[in-house]
């Protein structure tokens, strides 16, 4: 766990005090190959720098108060369009993660699930996943949400299918169709929605991530690359959140609960 000693822990300590902290943190790890690049490096060497930044955000996510959700965008439904030996580069690294990973996770009660379509994987990595699953159930600390073979348009039209298919069946009635049927066939059911999206290497877009559920995030943009963004820069993003002012819709200096519009 994360030691108290030296300014990682007084970063802690001082955010910890903040009143606003996000329950929900999604990132979005962008620049791996870049960085690599920039190094002169093969992108295998970039990714895997990046999954031990992945190691270094999750353990880090124990010591904020009030967050109870991490969501890392680690494969998206575009990333199929990259070549086989990269794709099954990032299945290798997806798996001896989680291999490396899964009694951390256990010891500390962080619950590992994933949204997507992961059938789409290799058996290998399915069972991998599965493992992490099962093994970690019981976590109570947090849920580590990890985005594979995910993109928000993609889980709009299952999401969709889901309703009509319910609909044709007679289980409900099209006018009865709201926001809470919607969220409820939505990948990330049970999920509180983000409250805080960070995207790593200056890109200034969300690259059709959690798009439902994306509505009233705050959103903060780094311009380290991923395998640069430490823990500190971490907590730097959650520490500038706590400054926004988070209306949802209503007006500055209202009083009384803050609806949507």
């Amino acid at each position: 766990m994360v030691s108290a000693a030296g300014s990682l822990g007084k970063t802690i300590e001082r955010l910890n005090k903040k009143n606003q902290l996000p329950r929900h943190v999604a990132i979005i790890m962008d620049g791996n190959g870049r960085w690599a690049k920039k190094k002169g490096l093969n992108f295998t060497r970039g990714h895997r720098e990046g999954v031990e930044r992945v190691r270094d955000i999750v353990e880090v996510s124990s010591a904020v108060n009030n967050l109870n959700t991490l969501t890392l965008f680690a494969f998206s439904t575009e990333n199929w369009n990259r070549s086989n030996r990269e794709i099954n580069t990032l299945f290798s690294l997806l798996v001896e993660f989680i291999d490396r990973e899964i009694e951390r996770l256990v010891e500390n009660e962080i619950r590992f699930q994933t949204i997507g379509k992961i059938e789409d994987f290799p058996e290998r990595v399915q069972k991998s996943l599965e493992t992490a699953r099962s093994r970690t159930a019981a976590g109570k600390s947090y849920t580590l949400n990890v985005a594979l073979n995910y993109g928000g348009r993609d889980e709009i039209v299952r999401m969709t299918q889901k309703i009509a298919a319910a609909a044709e069946a007679g289980e409900i009635s099209p006018d009865e169709i709201d926001e809470q049927t919607v969220e409820k066939h939505l990948d990330t059911v049970g999920l509180p929605d983000p409250d805080l999206l960070i995207r790593t290497s200056g890109e200034k877009r969300i690259s059709n991530f959690l798009l439902w559920q994306l509505a009233y995030t705050e959103l903060y943009f780094s311009e380290k690359l991923w395998p640069d963004f430490s823990k500190l820069d971490y907590l730097k993003a959650i520490e500038e959140f706590t400054g926004r002012e988070r209306r949802f819709g209503s007006r500055p200096g209202v009083e009384g609960e803050k609806t949507r519009d």
